[in-house]
């Protein structure tokens, strides 16, 4: 049956001064990676499929080659640690420094967490929480186990990080994570699983979250190199690794707003100092008056003309 175009209208998200609105322009956002890679912004399927899930699943990013180096480097790190330079032994060094702003990283976060007042196009508009590996194998005995955690974040406080607002045409997610998944995955032998939508849950959860095996519960198979991008304020589990022909080698990286700090984790100064100084900004201080490069963090938040700043103070009192 024919159907009419669904039409698509600006949200109004409020600014800073007076209730006037925040202007959203797709030319304000990061458009580039620090390696110079253009943002792949997620598509609108993509945006409603994450914000009425709370979780999406984006197979196949990688190609091979970069997936057998970072799998060789988390192996390295792993195992012989002390092979490495002090500062490069985390998950946000050697081959795994691109995936911190891997461009459909950056769209992702682009839409759902950064501020546009304290973003430009030599700076990010949110913050990179902490990184790990989080190994799991059966023939060594790391299985891990189930233990559901969070969600509700749509009533979480702000102070709590682990919050998810959304208005008509807008959501942010708060504390988001993204999992690379650098070996197959099957489907029931030890992904993360997720309360598909309960970070929007108004109820409490029932006592059948606590069965892995409930049909609450979803996960995902997908192959090496694969994305999954979700809000940490959904109840989410890992789940013991029970698959015996490889091992479970994924990296978790945790993003938050920028005046916004869940953990103290920070990288190496000197690794911090190697790295190009737009990937640099995703670890600067958590404050948000002011905290960008070349951007214009008083042009978009201040209800005044430029040349009526200076006669009012520009007074925050």
């Amino acid at each position: 049956m024919a159907h009419k175009e669904i039409a698509n209208a600006k949200p109004f998200i409020i600014n800073k001064n007076l209730g006037s609105a925040m202007v959203l322009e797709s030319q304000d956002f990061t458009r580039t990676n620090a390696d110079g890679v253009p943002v792949i912004e997620p598509t609108q399927k993509q945006k409603y499929d994450f914000d009425r899930n709370g979780w999406i699943l984006i197979p196949e990013v990688l190609p091979d080659q970069d997936v057998r180096e970072m799998r060789d480097f988390c192996c390295q790190l792993r195992q012989d640690p002390d092979s490495l330079p002090e500062h490069e032994r985390c998950t946000v060094a050697g081959p795994l420094q691109k995936l911190a702003d891997h461009p459909v990283v950056v769209g992702f976060m682009n839409e759902f967490l950064a501020n546009p007042a304290i973003m430009s196009q030599d700076c990010y508009g949110f913050r990179m929480e902490t990184t790990h590996l989080l190994f799991r194998s059966v023939e060594e005995n790391v299985q891990g186990k189930f233990s559901p955690h969070n969600g509700n974040g749509l009533f979480r406080l702000p102070g709590d990080s682990h919050f998810y607002r959304c208005t008509p045409g807008k959501a942010w997610s708060g504390l988001t994570r993204v999992v690379w998944e650098l070996n197959p995955v099957e489907e029931g032998q030890g992904g993360t699983k997720f309360i598909t939508g309960s970070h929007k849950a108004a109820y409490p959860a029932p006592e059948t979250a606590q069965d892995s095996n409930s049909s609450l519960w979803d996960t995902y198979s997908c192959p090496a190199g694969s994305l999954i991008v979700f809000t940490e304020s959904i109840t989410h589990s890992g789940s013991p690794w029970t698959n015996r022909k490889v091992d479970r080698v994924p990296i978790f990286n945790l993003y938050n707003t920028v005046a916004s700090r869940w953990h103290t984790w920070v990288p190496h100064p000197k690794l911090l100092e190697s790295m190009p100084a737009k990937r640099q900004t995703l670890f600067r201080e958590p404050y948000a008056g002011g905290n960008v490069v070349n951007g214009d963090f008083s042009g978009r938040t201040s209800p005044y003309l430029e040349d009526n700043l200076s006669a009012s103070g520009n007074n925050e009192i």
